[in-house]
């Protein structure tokens, strides 16, 4: 959605490396946007940002008219995956991704498309969409890219105070100590999610949910469950008035 950083910019350098020719768009998407959020303000440099993408050959950057010509009344329904971490915090937020992302999907036509699993909600989605719908794309995840100190790099870490960009540490700080735990043995969901809210819970404003999910279905554990399978650990909360995600996959991320 633009306001790049160097995490877009390595989605960017990956595409270089699996494919012969690189399209990047950039669009906020207002249909994923609910009416609280952050629409009207979110950051915008379009010139500033086709100045970084030496790897792009081609930068598409539609009006949203373009996207949602008069009369649009089609949208792609999002199921089971969205009913849990982010979905009840956003209402019609996924709706709104699986929405664009499936048009751009089908102006670009068969391709290679690579998404940031900063936010594995919707990597998960995007990639069910394209299952379900037969759609002619292969979809790449992309790892986490974060700053030296941890603070996984986002768009929107620009909205941060540098006393709130200290607190904001937490959330990797929470999720490495989980993750340092799992690979030390630590198998119980409740002691794993403890180990991330005993870090977040005093710097963030507000929590929307700290949960350990199953990787695949996102279906959360129950605090007494056993980890016996791939599970992704993630947290959404406020540190001031800026919403920030962040995860961890058990077992293949340190």
């Amino acid at each position: 959605m633009g306001a790049l950083h160097e995490g877009h910019l390595a989605l960017v350098r990956h595409a270089r490396k699996n494919a012969d020719f690189v399209i990047v768009s950039v669009f906020v998407n207002p249909t994923q946007f609910g009416p609280n959020e952050d629409f009207a303000r979110y950051p915008r440099d379009l010139e500033s940002d086709v100045g970084r993408l030496r790897d792009a050959d081609l930068v598409f950057a539609p009006e949203v008219s373009a996207m949602y010509p008069p009369g649009n009344e089609t949208c792609v329904k999002v199921g089971s995956l969205a009913s849990h971490l982010c979905g009840p915090h956003r209402p019609g937020h996924f709706e709104g991704v699986a929405t664009v992302v499936t048009k751009l999907f089908g102006i670009v036509g068969p391709c290679t498309a690579v998404f940031g699993n900063k936010d594995y909600q919707q990597l998960a989605i995007v990639r069910r969409v394209v299952t379900d719908l037969f759609l002619p794309v292969t979809i790449l995840g992309y790892p986490i890219v974060r700053e030296a100190d941890g603070l996984a790099r986002s768009s929107r870490n620009a909205y941060l105070s540098s006393d709130e960009r200290t607190r904001a540490l937490g959330l990797s700080r929470g999720l490495f100590s989980a993750s340092h735990a799992f690979a030390s043995g630590e198998r119980r969901a409740g002691v794993l999610r403890g180990l991330v809210l005993g870090a977040v819970t005093p710097v963030a404003t507000s929590i929307d949910y700290v949960t350990v999910a199953n990787a695949d279905s996102l279906v959360p554990f129950d605090d007494a469950a056993d980890i016996r399978e791939r599970a992704v650990i993630a947290i959404a909360c406020r540190i001031g008035q800026t919403r920030l995600i962040d995860n961890v996959v058990l077992g293949e991320d340190t």
